[in-house]
């Protein structure tokens, strides 16, 4: 004959263990990436902007990194490089290339591609 009490302790025991195996972790919660200061920011872009004039053979003649300007030529073209910090905490950087004729578009997307390849984009 089986013993009430003992199937009645087992199937207490065993409801028990599926019941744990019923819970879920909460969701982690996300932690918000470190922000950096503007002159940690500006410092990386006009790094990735002198980069960038190095990689499309751009010979730089002037810098002034207090203005945020970088003066060079690449062949017959004038190249104009700008890094400026802007009202709402953001970098603007411009690429400036004239007379060279029909090979300004070519520089410029060169320098474009090499800026946004140095700040990983």
């Amino acid at each position: 004959m089986t013993n009430y009490r003992t199937v009645a302790s087992g199937l207490a025991v065993a409801a028990a263990l599926l019941v744990q195996g019923c819970y879920t972790a909460p969701p982690p919660t996300p932690v918000p990436a470190p922000q950096r200061s503007m002159s940690e920011r500006f410092e990386q872009s006009w790094q990735a902007a002198r980069g960038a004039a190095s990689d499309a053979g751009v010979r730089v003649t002037s810098e002034d990194r207090s203005n945020g300007t970088l003066r060079g030529t690449q062949g017959t073209s004038n190249v104009v490089i700008t890094v400026v910090s802007q009202a709402d905490s953001t970098i603007q950087v411009g690429f400036s290339v004239t007379g060279g004729g029909a090979q300004d578009a070519n520089v410029k997307d060169h320098l474009t591609r090499a800026y946004q390849r140095r700040m990983g984009r």
